[in-house]
């Protein structure tokens, strides 16, 4: 299991591709497979930890992210022989060692695409790693995907909660696509209290978006929270914000909200029509004017129906039951199948133009066309 070394796995706040690797590792080794976990040297696993970096890279500035990222990868397939399949949570660096390496099956679980630029290295790893998306809506037309394995987490980590308070709740990370200041427009046109938690990714989007609403009435900042308050943050909400202004890829948010029994409202785009059930486990809105007008349903919803469509389909054992199929298939696989003519298609044409995870227009390479004719070769 390669994991990020971003934060530990598990992490103590954010790092949601951790945290995934985490409840996978545990999960599997708790059902009787021998895994060996590939994480920071302070991660925790009832398997085999193997690190070479000792603590998250960004738990120590001084730390070279790209070279031990790289060393951290090569320790993996160094010791790949002594595996039956590797399960990469790492994006698509990972995807240029396997290329020149006799390893087993391996399988990426494609966490979400920050630009479209990795597509070349997803392109270029398809002969050699099998895909998995964490949703539909999360695909890529020049890609074979293995399956649509959804996230999962521990409902203990996320007890439910019968009553609410009456305040609306953000966590995330500060960043326009995450829409926090969406979120604030939202409280101050309803009137609702509203409590943000997270961390600053775009500095200068926080300082100039949000810091200047935070009053600590209405629009009060909690910084990060982390284990058990974050759980009680949420469950005592009367629903959580996600008014994203791009696709999200999955929104781990969400479902730990929906344990609590705390319905969402939300963007309906992305992965969300996938995840909430409008009108039942929260309610789906194309614009923030539609927002405004459905506020005042949120209290009527019954929240135990959000926390029962968590149990079925978004615990880790779901999860796991997922990644076991798509393991066993790998297996009997081999290696992954031929691009088709509609991928190798999608591969030619139009993918710098895609949208990702960031709101900015990416640069696109003067010779973005003849890139993209060798990785989809005739």
């Amino acid at each position: 299991m390669l994991a990020p070394i971003s934060w530990p796995t598990p992490p103590s706040g954010y790092g949601p591709w951790e945290q995934v690797a985490s409840n996978l590792a545990e999960g599997l080794t708790a059902r009787g497979l021998a895994v060996t976990l590939f994480a920071t040297g302070n991660s925790r696993t009832a398997g085999q930890l193997a690190a070479v970096v000792p603590v998250g890279i960004n738990e120590d500035p001084a730390i070279n992210g790209d070279v031990m990222t790289a060393v951290h990868i090569a320790n993996v397939f160094a010791r790949a022989h002594e595996f039956d399949l590797i399960h990469n949570h790492l994006d698509w660096k990972p995807l240029t060692y396997a290329l020149g390496t006799p390893s087993p099956p391996l399988i990426t679980t494609i966490h979400g695409f920050s630009s479209p630029h990795i597509l070349a290295g997803y392109y270029a790893g398809a002969s050699r790693s099998f895909y998995c998306s964490i949703s539909d809506a999360d695909r890529d037309p020049g890609l074979e995907y293995l399956a649509t394995c959804y996230n999962g987490i521990n409902p203990a980590d996320f007890p439910f909660q019968e009553n609410p308070g009456e305040y609306l709740v953000f966590l995330g990370r500060f960043h326009p696509e995450k829409g926090a200041h969406l979120a604030i427009a939202l409280a101050q046109q309803t009137g609702l209290p509203l409590k943000i938690a997270g961390i600053p990714q775009d500095e200068a989007y926080f300082r100039e978006e949000i810091a200047p609403h935070i009053d600590g009435k209405q629009i009060e900042f909690l910084g990060e929270v982390r284990g058990p308050a974050r759980a009680e943050l949420l469950g005592k909400a009367l629903a959580l914000v996600h008014l994203t202004t791009r696709p999200e890829r999955f929104g781990l948010t969400l479902i730990e909200a929906m344990a609590c029994g705390t319905p969402i409202i939300g963007a309906r785009m992305g992965s969300l029509p996938e995840i909430v059930v409008d009108g039942i486990t929260g309610i789906l809105c194309d614009n923030l004017t539609e927002a405004i007008a459905a506020a005042p349903r949120l209290a009527r919803l019954w929240r135990r129906a959000a926390h029962e469509h968590v149990m079925a389909h978004f615990t880790s054992a779901r999860m796991i039951d997922r990644y076991l199929n798509a393991y066993r298939q790998a297996l009997r696989q081999g290696t992954p199948a031929p691009a088709t003519e509609a991928q190798l298609a999608a591969r030619r044409h139009d993918w710098w133009d895609r949208p990702m995870a960031y709101t900015e227009t990416p640069q696109r390479p003067k010779h973005a066309d003849t890139i993209a004719a060798m990785l989809a070769p005739e």
